[in-house]
């Protein structure tokens, strides 16, 4: 049976996944997480979000970030804004509580929107937040002290929706997108990128793997200098971190990426697959398998 594209990019597709032993672990630790949090604040709902609840997070679990949120009952809003510290203030206040429990994990620290506690096999993102009056939540960010409002139940609601529209074939390429950033030093936020994804591809169809990066690369190109806005509705730009002056070289690297995939499209049409598989594997090398 002759090796094909569509071979290489489901092993691809295989290399970025999490294994079930892994997602076990994952479960254990984030549910040990939420009982010590529970011994010191009134807790409404807690609930996984980020990458890992919208199955977009690729391997290693090692290098990956687990994200609980945890929204707290109004009264801590109240005690909390504008005093004791503000949002950094609470977030201070969750380390600490953790930190009674996790004595022997050095690595803990308030990290923006969260607190971080690096084990050793994987990252946790404590996140806390509130309830807002109609829908959505109040994030506390330590980053200029604020509130972001936003809705990670929403963006799973999102993502899962688009993916069925797409066939199930969105979450992979996202997946295979990250696999590319994360093989070239990471300049793009996860979240960003799935936010480009998702715009990069309204109104069209996914054919194949293949063309589908190509053809995000080369709508990601514009995309990438305008605004990208939060997917649930509440304004903010998910792309702010890109500054005008790292805009172009993000708009280099997605024209470096488009270059790289359509050389490849034109090989594998001319049927000279070792020689596309060769293009795909020097733009991803983290995941993406040799020839053969």
């Amino acid at each position: 049976m002759p090796y094909t594209i569509a071979d290489s990019f489901q092993r691809f597709k295989s290399n970025l996944e999490i294994t079930d032993p892994q997602t076990t672990t994952v479960s254990i630790r984030q549910q040990a997480i939420r009982k010590v949090l529970a011994n010191d604040f009134q807790i409404i709902e807690d609930f996984l979000t980020g990458s890992y609840a919208r199955s977009t997070m690729i391997s290693p679990l090692s290098e990956a970030d687990i994200d609980i949120f945890i929204c707290l009952h109004s009264s801590y809003f109240n005690a909390f804004n504008g005093s004791n510290g503000g949002p950094a203030g609470l977030l201070g206040r969750v380390k600490n509580s953790l930190r009674k429990t996790y004595t022997t994990t050095p690595n803990m620290s308030r990290n923006g929107q969260a607190v971080t506690i690096r084990f050793s096999d994987f990252v946790v993102d404590v996140v806390v937040g509130f309830k807002r009056n109609v829908d959505g939540y109040l994030i506390a960010n330590s980053v200029n002290n604020y509130w972001l409002e936003t809705d990670p139940k929403k963006h799973v609601e999102i993502f899962s929706q688009a993916n069925k529209a797409h066939g199930g074939n969105l979450v992979p390429l996202i997946k295979m997108i990250k696999g590319w950033n994360k093989s070239n030093g990471s300049f793009f936020r996860s979240f960003h990128l799935e936010v480009l994804t998702l715009e990069a591809l309204r109104g069209v169809t996914i054919t194949d793997f293949p063309s589908g990066m190509r053809f995000f690369f080369q709508k990601a190109q514009s995309l990438v200098r305008g605004k990208n806005l939060d997917p649930a509705g509440y304004g903010d730009d998910i792309g702010r971190y890109i500054t005008q002056a790292t805009v172009d070289e993000a708009t280099r690297k997605f024209q470096g990426a488009f270059n790289s995939a359509a050389a490849a499209e034109q090989y594998a049409n001319r049927g000279q697959i070792p020689q596309a598989v060769e293009i795909w594997r020097h733009l991803i090398p983290d995941y993406f398998p040799a020839y053969g």
